[in-house]
């Protein structure tokens, strides 16, 4: 599956589409790179792949006498992991260059050219007419280099009092706001789709579990709904974390800002920001949004993970709550009668990944002086991977549990035996004036008698026996503790009842409707 077309807009189809793969030339003595090797420049008319006299050669290679070895830059490119953020650095790009016309740090014509030129790269791009040239060093050479060889002198000053410190602080932020919301939206669609099956299954009984022993009498709905309520989180923590990325870090360059007259607020009103970020020493060395939303990743990986387990377990002979959609499920290659909920195992298993891509950023900056630090190119792969996996999980997770088959009766015989109902007997006597202590105590002589008799239900004493533990019982317990009355008069907010499942339920209606996003 590819996960990336789940949670892109339709531009971002560029990196799907094939393209034209190009490596640098080297000198065959010294296995170099030229830093101004000369070939014939491309026209709009064939993908871009060749490395230009001037266009093409390293943004850094005024310095150098000559080129860094092949291997290097084999190592140190990046653009196969920042291509996907091409459009946002075109975007980026056609704000800073409006301003720089509009405070006259560059004539309002040449200005002009490059909003035209970044312009049609974008459509190209879109369209498959234009291919990413893998030789360039990362996404913003090859933009910058695109647009020179199209527009001319005009494209060189693109760059004009800005970095590749702070444009790709800002081309992460622009990526981040345009594909999280995607993957809210899957998250409000897995709710939605839980909510439905909840809503069909307020009546269905079903044991509540601790330390996976039987606990207190419960529904199907109330589980599923709760599955729901940590989807919610997940998505309210996205939503939290886009609020921390809503200032512009465009204009603090490499590390101190500008000599030029540059208009941050300017261009951060163009890009939708509410806001510029106050010191550029901290923004340009920032990558605290790339942890935060991994965070978010790998909590709601661990959610979805969770989830998975439970549907494993209960897809047992043993359990037999469930019985996965053979769409969603494989088989055994040497034991014919296997169906195997594969898919949730997978979802599972990869809990792991995301919980790296966390580990793996935290462990980059840990020890980082400011400000900005080449370790901070490898920000972007640990979070691209973790939002491809659970976007991939989303996904798959929602088909899978929309066509899974619940076994009711089985469910329902959950919840008979086991003592479940014992904390019912105790509010049962606490209701006849006893304190909850010693109602306990009282409710768990009950139990202790039942399995000295050889029963496996305290409602299978006798009156007799049970008023042996305590005078306050009477023949109305016997109603007032089978599975389906433990579970209707538990009516608290956020409780198993029929009337405050709905509610729920409605909430969550109301919560999704308001919540789900419109993608550009």
């Amino acid at each position: 599956m590819d996960s990336d077309k789940t949670v892109v807009s339709g531009a971002e189809k560029t990196a799907e589409k094939p393209v034209k793969k190009t490596t640098r030339r080297t000198s065959a003595s010294k296995k170099t790179v030229s830093a101004a090797a000369s070939v014939p420049q491309v026209s709009d008319n064939v993908p871009h792949g060749a490395i230009t006299e001037d266009n093409h050669k390293a943004l850094w290679s005024g310095r150098f006498k000559e080129g860094p070895d092949a291997a290097a830059i084999d190592f140190e490119t990046s653009i196969h992991v920042d291509e996907r953020m091409a459009l946002d650095d075109i975007h980026g790009s056609i704000a800073h260059a409006s301003m720089l016309g509009e405070q006259g740090i560059i004539p309002r014509s040449d200005a002009s050219a490059i909003v035209k030129g970044l312009k049609g790269i974008e459509k190209d791009l879109s369209s498959g007419k234009l291919s990413i040239d893998y030789s360039a060093e990362d996404i913003h050479s090859f933009i910058e280099a695109t647009l020179t060889d199209r527009i001319g002198e005009s494209g060189k000053k693109l760059h004009t009092g800005r970095s590749r410190n702070d444009q790709i602080a800002l081309d992460e932020r622009l990526y981040l706001r345009r594909v999280v919301p995607s993957v809210q939206n899957q998250i409000i669609t897995l709710v939605q789709t839980l909510a439905k099956i909840a809503s069909e299954n307020t009546d269905s009984l079903l044991t509540g579990y601790t330390h996976m022993q039987h606990a207190q009498p419960g529904t199907l709905a109330q589980h599923l709904l709760a599955w729901c309520a940590m989807l919610v989180r997940d998505w309210e923590r996205l939503e939290d974390s886009l609020g921390r990325i809503s200032k512009s870090p465009l204009g603090s360059g490499a590390l101190q800002g500008s000599t030029l007259p540059l208009n941050r607020e300017s261009v951060a009103k163009k890009l939708g920001f509410a806001g510029v970020t106050e010191n550029s020493l901290d923004t340009v060395s920032d990558r605290d949004y790339c942890i935060e939303f991994t965070s978010d990743f790998a909590l709601l990986q661990s959610h979805l993970s969770r989830m998975c387990e439970e549907l494993v377990l209960w897809s047992t002979t043993e359990f037999s709550f469930v019985e996965m959609s053979e769409s969603w499920s494989t088989g055994s290659s040497i034991m014919p009668q296997k169906k195997n909920p594969d898919f949730a195992e997978l979802i599972r298993g990869r809990t792991g990944k995301v919980y790296g891509d966390l580990i793996n950023l935290l462990t980059m900056v840990k020890g980082l002086p400011l400000a900005y630090d080449r370790d901070l190119q490898e920000d972007k792969e640990p979070l691209f991977d973790a939002l491809d996996t659970v976007s991939a999980n989303i996904s798959v997770f929602t088909k899978m549990i929309a066509s899974a088959k619940w076994n009711l009766d089985r469910m329902a015989a959950s919840v008979e035996g086991g003592f479940a109902n014992a904390t019912d007997v105790a509010e049962y006597l606490v209701r006849k004036g006893m304190p909850f202590r010693t109602a306990h105590g009282v409710a768990a002589r009950t139990v202790r008698m039942a399995i000295d008799a050889g029963l496996d239900k305290i409602e299978d004493l006798s009156m007799e026996e049970l008023q042996l533990c305590s005078p306050l019982f009477d023949e109305d317990i016997y109603a007032l503790i089978s599975p389906r009355e433990c579970v209707e008069n538990r009516n608290t907010t956020g409780a198993p009842s029929s009337v405050k499942t709905l509610e729920q339920i409605r909430g969550l209606a109301k919560f999704c409707k308001k919540s789900l996003k419109k993608i550009k």
